[in-house]
């Protein structure tokens, strides 16, 4: 048997990229060192999100990326652009979900509220 226990995300200061993410999803930090923060949506539940120092800058489109449903798209991209996030075009040209990404430059999808469509 396997758990998913998390996904691991390269960055360039990882203790400013996971509090972003951690307020971004409303959830919270359960590790914190200087080359490393973990969060997760509660302390016991996983999968979470690692967020490990790679000096590296971020140069190509994610291969790997989340696609978000929030209850109203257009409410919550707002506030994801207000927290730091910037909008992006990957190419989706008039697709149903919204590309943002982080202030690191990493993509991620904010879906509608329809449950039958997948992320970019």
């Amino acid at each position: 048997m396997l758990t998913f226990e998390q996904v691991t995300v390269d960055a360039r200061d990882p203790q400013a990229l996971g509090q972003w993410w951690a307020a971004a999803l409303g959830w919270v930090i359960i590790f914190e060192d200087e080359f490393e923060v973990e969060i997760r949506q509660q302390v016991e539940v996983v999968p979470g999100l690692l967020f490990v120092a790679n000096a590296e800058a971020k140069v190509t489109k994610n291969r790997l990326h989340l696609d978000l449903r929030p209850d109203d798209q257009e409410a919550e991209v707002a506030r994801l652009v207000d927290l730091g996030a910037r909008r992006v075009d990957i190419g989706q040209k008039n697709a149903k979900w919204v590309v943002l990404c982080d202030p690191e430059g990493n993509e991620f999808c904010i879906l509608r509220q329809e449950s039958n469509e997948s992320g970019a």
